[in-house]
C-alpha cells in the first residue's frame, strides 16, 4: 500500500475566524501528531488551503491574515501546498497529478470541515480510483444552523463518518491508522 497523507484546509480560519472548529475534541493536536508520523515514514503529504474566488470576500481571502495555515501546520514539512477555490481537493488543482507521481493508492483524509472539503475530497479520490482512509479524530466541525435546520457539531461529524463508510472510505482513528504505519515495512 502507497498512502499519501491529504492535510485539508487547517487556516486560522478555523481557529481565530469565523468558522471555530469545535468537534472532535483534540482535532489539530491529532492532525499534527499525523503529519509528524507520515514525514518520519517519509509519507507523500499534500497540504491544501482554501481561498474564496471572490477577492473581497470576508472569509478565506486570499493573502488575508485568516486565509494563512495554521502556525503549526505551517511549521510542518510537506512535499506540495496545493490552492484550491472550491470544496472538493481534485477539482481544478494538481492534487492528482501529485499522487500519480508519488504512485499513491491510498488517500488519508484529515483537516476540516468534515461535512464540506474533507467529504467531497474523499468521495472525488473514491472517484479517481483510490482507496481512502478517513481519518475520524483528525478531522473537524463546528455546530451549523441555516434556513435548511440546526445540527450540532457532535451530530454532524458523526454522520458523515457513517456515510463515508458506508460506501466511500474507511473511517479509523489515529491509533488504528498510526499501527498500520508501525505494521508496514519501511519504503527506505
Amino acid at each position: 500500500m502507497n498512502r499519501a497523507l491529504v492535510v485539508i484546509d487547517v487556516q486560522r480560519e478555523y481557529f481565530d475566524g469565523a468558522f471555530p472548529i469545535r468537534h472532535p475534541a483534540g482535532h489539530l493536536e491529532t492532525i499534527l501528531e499525523v503529519m509528524d508520523a507520515a514525514n518520519k515514514v517519509k509519507m507523500p503529504t499534500a497540504v491544501i488551503r482554501h481561498h474564496q474566488p471572490d477577492p473581497e470576500s470576508p472569509v478565506f481571502r486570499k493573502g488575508s491574515e485568516m486565509w494563512q495555515l495554521h502556525e503549526e501546520v505551517e511549521s510542518r514539512p510537506r512535499d506540495v501546498l496545493i490552492d484550491k477555490q472550491l470544496p472538493g481537493s481534485f477539482t481544478n488543482t494538481s492534487l492528482d497529478s501529485f499522487l500519480q507521481d508519488k504512485n499513491v493508492d491510498t488517500v488519508c483524509i484529515a483537516g476540516y470541515m468534515t461535512q464540506i472539503c474533507c467529504d467531497t475530497t474523499a468521495r472525488q479520490a473514491f472517484h479517481r480510483g483510490y482507496k481512502v482512509e478517513f481519518l475520524r479524530d483528525a478531522t473537524g466541525t463546528l455546530d451549523v444552523q441555516n434556513e435548511a435546520g440546526s445540527v450540532t457539531a457532535e451530530q454532524l461529524h458523526e454522520s458523515i463518518l457513517v456515510s463515508q463508510q458506508m460506501f466511500i472510505s474507511e473511517v479509523i482513528d489515529k491509533q488504528k491508522w498510526l499501527q498500520r504505519l508501525a505494521d508496514e515495512p519501511s519504503p527506505l
